[in-house]
């Protein structure tokens, strides 16, 4: 009886912290919601007040009810990104392209431990590359072109990323992205 209670009371605990979590990811990306335009109302089925964003369009979960995918490729979207994204712990796609994003890229995207690919061209995202992307150790893909605002130097954090295999800043003011460093031949 004593393991039975153990176990029904270690399950309800996974439970409530699956719950957490989900509400976490949901705080995320409210704020993201909140901070961006959204002419064609692609975003309207993002309702704080569900457990979880898992039934939200553009969203993928995993089995958990954790976030793994952001699509948001070619919504119309404007606005700017928030710090709040790097809560997405388990996030292993963030496709922000083709829309008017602008401002910079908040330097606490680089908790996203889990994220495989980062795409971003096509918008009209400003500032530097944060160095703090260096810690996407995961990370294969991290397309920033066609951001003609955005400016400096790919941080050497990033050109050392030991699972990269494609880093596009063309058509930006980024300097110092050989055209093929030797991680991606």
């Amino acid at each position: 009886m004593t393991t039975s209670l153990a176990l029904s009371s270690l399950a309800l605990i996974a439970f409530w912290a699956s719950l957490a979590a989900g509400d976490a990811d949901g705080d995320a990306l409210t704020a993201l919601k909140q901070s961006l335009s959204d002419p064609d109302h692609a975003l309207d089925s993002w309702d704080p007040n569900l457990v979880n964003p898992c039934t939200w369009f553009h969203i993928t979960c995993n089995s958990n009810n954790r976030v793994v995918r952001l699509d948001l490729a070619g919504l119309n979207l404007g606005g700017v990104l928030v710090p709040q994204l790097g809560n997405l712990d388990t996030l292993q796609y963030l496709e922000l392209f083709k829309n008017n994003i602008q401002g910079s890229i908040p330097a606490e995207l680089g908790n996203l431990k889990s994220l495989l690919s980062f795409d971003l061209y096509n918008n009209n995202i400003s500032g530097t590359i944060p160095p703090a992307l260096g810690n996407l150790k995961q990370l294969l893909f991290l397309r920033l072109n066609e951001n003609p605002l955005l400016s400096g130097a790919v941080p050497p954090e990033i050109l050392s990323l030991p699972n990269l295999r494609q880093l596009d800043v063309s058509s930006t003011g980024v300097t110092g992205a050989p055209p093929a460093p030797a991680a991606f031949r």
